[in-house]
């Protein structure tokens, strides 16, 4: 076989391209996507009309290709192997969250939460089945409508609407559920607590544009959020609040299960512009403060962590709270002491709403110096299963008081294209600003060649979006649409981490090992986005598992973009087509692109043209 670069082969060579582009933009390997499970729902006529026109393409089925590779093999499992059909698990598993499921929780210790964090089940216990929709399952409603309203057959636990009736979180009416956009402390609607918030905090102007939730609830801040184009990462455990973050989801609103326990959250250092906990029963002030030492990790220089309910106000509320006055005022004393020890700024205290404000930087805070341990900065992004330190996160060096530390950022949308700082400073290594206009540049053209294949793409039919490798971001970033959002994951076995970058740049995202399960309900998302992560996990675990938690998580009707190498896709089609897809009631919307260059490894600075 001749090597690349061989004038002799440049005929053959140029061909290759040509054919693969074809191949891609008539869906030639239609993988995992819509479909329509058989008496569980009603269908997507949209949805099947896209498949059939893949199936339509006419591109032979048997069209060979010669890649880069020779004879060495990039496939996960044996092409001799007989693919075995994989069934349906029972109706028991409609709602099955392998890495937080209920029974195996209850194994683990209970103290600081510990038994609501992520507990995956090791490989023998892991169900190799599809997770089945609950009966009567039906298409959720678009953006905006689907903020207000979840179809019950889709969702069907009504606990939530007894338990917090007089809170406003949701109500049963009919076929639906209905969410008024109240909470705990906002019974009211969210739209009055955050005029409140604005009131002393830049929501308005697009200052503020990346928040996390604290124990969000059924997500209704971050819902309402979205209206001041505010991008809300929100999570919650899974515990007696019955599917609070399958109700989260369902809504259209971002939000992961998860909790303030043991180990670091799943997110970089100075990721979010304001933290916030709205009664979400997280003790602060315990541990010598450790939680709030993590959420000063995450919070930019300069965020806002807001603070409503308990403590604050004591000294009115301690007997509605049913609590002593002396165990409260005790609770605030040691979160107003810890907050100075951070080094935060109170701005705020009205009712029972806290604002404290992150200094800029560390010029404001060299008294507190010799009070707390600073954690080693080489440890900052290193927070996958690892322990929370009783340490604080260093601000990046400064050369004046004014400077804000790591960089300051530009108002959203202006912050979405603009070099972000860590790369502008060349803090993540191998990146440039030449590197991160072209992976954008990239990426527009990408997205443009999807949207001829799924001419719905950005039409409000898929409102949650997850990219599986998200390198830069920039896959969002050409997407970035009020009728959607994108969880932009950065595997922990990427070559850099980029999780930073894609916060600076107005995005949200999380660390995940696709080996594992992520941290959702199945059904939560409507189209997948997968980069080059067969071969990125190619040697770490099996393809069949990667696609059956792909399987899981998206919701009926969904799609699937693959993007990878030619014979890894080869692969990937084999398993999906002969054992994933063995049910013909579902009906196939994905494209999949072939890379003209398989020896290219996925990295933004060499990521090719091939469209």
């Amino acid at each position: 076989m001749a090597t690349k670069g061989n004038p002799g082969d440049n005929k053959s060579k140029s061909s290759l391209p040509s054919l693969l582009i074809v191949a891609a933009l008539c869906c030639f390997f239609y993988v995992l996507g819509v479909w329509q499970r058989s008496g569980f729902g009603k269908g997507d006529s949209i949805a099947l009309e896209i498949t059939k026109k893949a199936e339509d393409c006419g591109i032979l089925p048997n069209l060979e290709y010669e890649t880069h590779h020779g004879n060495q093999s990039t496939s996960f499992d044996d092409p001799k192997q007989d693919v075995k059909e994989i069934e349906p698990c029972g109706e028991q598993y409609i709602d099955y969250t392998p890495c937080h499921d209920q029974m195996r929780a209850m194994t683990f210790p209970r103290e600081n939460m510990n038994y609501r964090e992520r507990h995956c089940p090791p490989d023998e216990e892991k169900l190799h089945c599809l997770i089945p929709a609950p009966k009567g399952y039906v298409t959720p409603f678009s953006w905006p409508k689907s903020r207000d309203y979840v179809p019950f057959a889709n969702a069907p636990h009504k606990s939530l609407t007894v338990e917090k009736a007089v809170q406003n979180w949701v109500q049963y009416e009919g076929n639906v559920f209905r969410f008024p956009g109240g909470g705990t402390q906002f019974p009211n609607g969210a739209d009055a607590y955050i005029d409140q918030l604005a009131s002393v905090i830049p929501i308005e102007n697009g200052t503020v544009r990346t928040a996390l939730d604290t124990g969000c609830g059924v997500a209704s801040w971050g819902a309402y959020l979205f209206k001041k184009n505010v991008l809300t990462m929100s999570f919650a455990p899974r515990d007696s609040h019955e599917a609070q973050v399958q109700f989260a989801l369902e809504r259209g609103a971002p939000a992961v299960i998860g909790v303030l326990g043991t180990i670091k959250l799943p997110y970089p250092s100075r990721a979010f512009d304001m933290a916030h906990c709205s009664r979400c029963l997280i003790p602060w002030g315990a541990n010598d403060g450790l939680y709030m030492t993590e959420v000063d990790r995450v919070l930019r220089p300069g965020g806002y962590w807001v603070l409503s309910g308990p403590p604050i106000n004591w000294r009115v509320n301690y007997q509605a709270w049913q609590r002593p006055k002396e165990e409260l005022e005790e609770e605030q004393r040691k979160i107003e002491e810890m907050a100075e020890l951070l080094c935060w700024e109170k701005k705020h205290e009205k009712g029972e709403i806290a604002i404290w404000r992150k200094r800029v930087n560390n010029e404001y805070c060299r008294e507190r110096d010799s009070r707390v341990t600073l954690c080693e900065s080489s440890n900052a992004a290193n927070v996958w299963y690892k322990k929370m330190e009783a340490c604080v996160t260093p601000y990046p060096e400064t050369t004046n008081s004014d400077e804000v530390a790591g960089g300051g950022l530009k108002p959203f949308p202006d912050r979405l294209n603009t070099v972000p700082p860590r790369i502008a400073s060349g803090s993540v290594p191998g990146l440039s600003v030449d590197s991160f206009k072209e992976d954008n540049k990239l990426w527009k053209k990408h997205v443009n060649s999807y949207k001829r294949v799924n001419k719905i793409l950005d039409s409000g039919r898929y409102r949650n979006i997850m990219d599986m490798n998200a390198g830069l971001g920039s896959f969002a970033a050409a997407l970035e649409s009020p009728k959607l959002w994108v969880m932009n994951v950065v595997p922990t076995i990427a070559e850099r981490d980029t999780l930073g970058v894609v916060y600076e740049r107005g995005l949200i995202g999380i660390y995940h090992d696709w080996c594992e399960a992520f941290s959702t309900y199945p059904r939560t998302y409507d189209l997948i986005h997968a980069n080059r992560v067969f071969s990125l996990y190619k040697d770490k675990c099996s393809a069949e598992d990667i696609l059956l938690e792909m399987d899981r998580i998206l919701r009926p009707e969904g799609a699937v973009i693959l993007r990878d190498h030619v014979d890894v896709l080869t692969q990937v089609k084999r398993i999906a087509t002969g054992s994933i897809l063995v049910d013909n009631r579902r009906a196939v919307n994905a494209a999949v692109f072939g890379s003209p260059a398989p020896e290219i490894l996925f990295s933004p600075l060499e990521l090719r043209t091939d469209e």
